[in-house]
């Protein structure tokens, strides 16, 4: 089943979308009515798919974009009312790989998920490993040898991107905008605290401490 994110601030259009797509089956989705829910929705979960609106209450719909292009490769279709050149050029300029402007065909914007999601190989489930370490990225599960070990989103995303460079030195500045993006509350500490909790749960892969760099993960 493909996870999709759909970022529109009108309900009845979002009830529109969602009551089509789940009559047709394979999806499941999750609705974000402005630009924060979304910026919350990309930073807790793997996305197959996103359909974003513009023009949102909060971070825009190209805010919300160009914070997915950090964390995901997943297709990102545009759905908005703004049809004028410069914004559809902005649109593919920052990681769009579709475009339709409003009024839509519900028909048309499924055609074009379901070519996303196969062009993207989406059905098949992505596994990343570490030693004994592996990460689910469809079903958001980790297992340790033969035991699945329960994660928080944050513990999960920093050993995602750990594994994704894995016998890399990730830098302490770079985890933190790749898990905890704009979020201004947070500093180096935390990442030294969630890679401390991962350390107790994880023992099939080691991650060490390079001083005066960051971590990494062999």
């Amino acid at each position: 089943m493909a996870r999709i994110l759909l970022v529109e601030d009108s309900k009845q259009l979002r009830d529109y979308i969602v009551t089509f797509l789940e009559n047709k089956g394979g999806f499941d989705i999750d609705q974000a009515p402005d630009g924060h829910a979304a910026m919350d929705f990309i930073m807790s979960f793997d996305y197959d798919l996103a359909i974003l609106d513009i023009m949102l209450p909060g971070p825009s719909g190209f805010e919300v974009c160009k914070a997915l292009r950090k964390r995901s490769t997943c297709p990102i279709i545009f759905l908005t009312a703004l049809g004028n050149e410069d914004n559809i050029l902005t649109g593919y300029e920052i990681g769009a790989d579709e475009y339709m402007v409003k009024p839509f065909s519900l028909k048309i914007l499924y055609a074009k998920i379901l070519a996303l999601l196969a062009r993207a190989g989406i059905r098949d489930e992505k596994v990343l490993s570490c030693g004994d370490v592996r990460v689910y990225t469809q079903k958001m599960e980790v297992t340790d040898g033969d035991k699945e070990v329960q994660l928080s989103p944050k513990e999960y995303f920093l050993l995602k991107v750990l594994i994704e460079n894995k016998g890399r030195v990730m830098k302490r500045s770079y985890l933190l905008d790749r898990v905890w993006g704009k979020d201004i509350d947070v500093n180096d500490r935390s990442v030294d605290t969630h890679i401390k909790n991962l350390r107790k749960k994880i023992t099939g892969a080691t991650i060490k401490t390079v001083i005066g760099s960051g971590y990494k993960i062999i």
